[in-house]
């Protein structure tokens, strides 16, 4: 599925402005094609990108690779080639780690996070990332769908692993340092497969229990190639300040993509964020780009007094990704920084990151848009309701599907689940209603799946109901998105007590908070007399998302 790439131009049937094709009735890119490695060429994900590193644009030497806002260390780029051939080699012949062994790692972003990723992908290990935040059972889940034979975590995060074949490595150890700097002999060349899974990321899907995302070398190789097209060329390398996390997609790439295309990665350290640390980072250091989620780009909006003084000059461009965009937040943002590229994109975890993206000012300016189709990729809207894959013309409204080389491999060890996203022409099921405009552009209407995104995390109405139904005096309950400026959405539960039950809001919500991650926590509840369902016994969660809205609910603690 992750293999297919379809070469949109030319094709004869479309519409140069918005990239329809009245003959197939998809949508195809208006950028440029973008040549890939042949598929059957053995070449993993860092042979492309130290490859172009290497030879296209290769930094100056005196050009770090990492920064850590935090306390000020520096490694350059040939510290950093050198780091992770000696960590690979000792990866091999410490621990004995082989192609196809899966490594779990449990870590904020630090400057270890980066060099650890590409040794492993080096190596043809597959990499699974999860969120440090997690609960002991919530990464029971991840480590039963993964099954790593080795784990890196961090002191504090370490306790939360169960044992593994390998053991646990701390990142934050002498020993890991040991690793990255000590003497080396021959590295044992790997080969790796573009086919072969690169990593497992994990996505909740449309809903239900967490999936673990098979991603493979050719789908990050194509991120990356597109994200290398697009790249402008500059007098310096440009200083990118990354405040997502590196688990999730959106950091992920960043993690890759800045160091392959000779850019300086700046990681904010492994304390709580900071605004007012991000803020002097970007003026101390002069951050040229700045990778956000968009809370926190409602933040800087909203702290527009306290900004005063900061020195911002250098800023080049905020990317914002992770969860739609408020427009009123975006026209403030406009009027605060004019000289500023917002850059927004749209993607999942299951198509490897970003498919809609804006390229330059001119489309960043586009109001309520969020790009236009990346290269390689086509597209399609079709009607959720009638049950056809006929794709819709523009300014129609439908459900998006893709199709392209970013594409998931599939859930890991799920069929199932896989089946119902990507259909067996490669097509992947977003489960988001959208139109494409006559010039292309992205427009985003509403969510056909039943995620709610707080400050850009996915959270599975299903996962909290099941908790909720585990109380004893919960009788029924759902859960629904409510509408947040800061966070995007709030998780809102709607319960039906048991007769005489004693229970309050803030009983129940604790019970969950317990059992769940800080960014799963239920931050409203309503209790009502019955969950409104269909004949088949199905929530009608707009009809509870309109009673949600329709008077101020019960506001918990944040």
């Amino acid at each position: 599925m992750g293999s297919q790439n379809p070469n949109p131009n030319p094709v004869p049937a479309m519409d140069p402005k918005s990239g329809f094709c009245s003959e197939t009735r998809t949508y195809h890119s208006l950028r440029p094609n973008i040549s890939l490695p042949p598929e059957t060429t053995p070449f993993s994900i860092v042979d492309y990108l130290f490859s172009h590193l290497h030879s296209s644009h290769p930094p100056p030497s005196s050009t770090p690779a990492l920064i850590d806002a935090a306390n000020g260390r520096r490694i350059l780029f040939t510290d950093f080639t050198r780091r992770v051939r000696t960590l690979a080699f000792s990866l091999q012949t410490r621990l004995g780690i082989s192609s196809g062994d899966t490594a779990f790692v449990l870590s904020p972003n630090s400057l270890h996070i980066p060099i650890l990723y590409y040794s492993l992908l080096s190596l043809g290990v597959v990499v699974s990332p999860a969120n440090p935040a997690s609960t002991t059972a919530e990464i029971s889940r991840q480590i039963q769908l993964c099954k790593p034979i080795v784990a890196f975590a961090i002191a504090e995060t370490a306790g939360k692993v169960p044992s593994l074949r390998l053991g646990t490595v701390l990142l934050d150890s002498d020993e890991f340092e040991s690793m990255m700097t000590s003497e080396i002999g021959e590295l044992r060349r790997v080969e790796v497969n573009q086919s072969d899974t690169a990593t497992i990321l994990y996505s909740s899907g449309t809903t239900g229990l967490v999936k673990g995302v098979e991603l493979t070398h050719r789908n990050w190789i194509s991120v990356v190639a597109g994200a290398l097209s697009d790249r402008r060329d500059r007098a310096a390398p440009a200083i990118v300040l990354c405040c997502v996390p590196f688990f999730h997609v959106y950091g992920f790439a960043y993690c890759l993509r800045t160091i392959g295309q000779g850019d300086t990665l700046v990681t904010m350290g492994t304390g709580r964020f900071d605004l007012n640390h991000m803020l002097r980072t970007i003026g101390g250091l002069r951050v040229s780009h700045v990778a956000l989620a968009p809370p926190v780009v409602a933040a800087v909006v909203k702290r527009e007094i306290e900004r005063e003084g900061y020195d911002l000059s250098s800023l080049e461009a905020i990317a914002c990704g992770g969860a739609p965009l408020p427009r009123s937040i975006i026209e403030q943002l406009r009027k605060q920084l004019p000289n500023v590229q917002l850059v927004q994109a749209y993607g999942l975890t299951e198509s490897t990151g970003r498919v809609f993206a804006t390229v330059g000012l001119k489309e960043s300016r586009v109001e309520g848009a969020t790009g236009k189709l990346v290269s390689n990729f086509i597209a399609k809207i079709v009607d959720p309701e009638n049950g056809t894959a006929i794709g819709l013309p523009p300014l129609t409204t439908g459900e998006l599907w893709l199709k392209g080389p970013f594409v998931m491999k599939g859930y890991v060890g799920d069929n199932e689940a896989t089946a119902a996203v990507v259909d067996p022409e490669g097509w992947l099921k977003t489960g988001d209603l959208c139109y494409i405009d006559n010039e292309g552009y992205l427009f985003i209407v509403d969510r056909l799946k039943e995620l709610i995104k707080y400050k850009g995390y996915q959270v599975a109405p299903a996962e909290l109901e099941h908790l909720l139904h585990s109380h004893p005096d919960v009788i029924d309950a759902a859960v629904v998105p409510y509408p947040d400026d800061e966070a995007g959405q709030l998780p809102m539960a709607f319960v039906v007590k048991r007769p005489g039950s004693a229970a309050d809001e803030s009983l129940i919500m604790d019970y969950i908070k317990e059992k769940v991650a800080p960014y799963k926590r239920i931050r409203k509840l309503r209790f009502i007399d019955s969950i409104p369902r269909n004949a088949q016994g199905k929530v009608l969660r707009r009809n509870l998302i309109k009673l949600a809205s329709s008077s101020s609910p019960p506001t918990s603690k944040l």
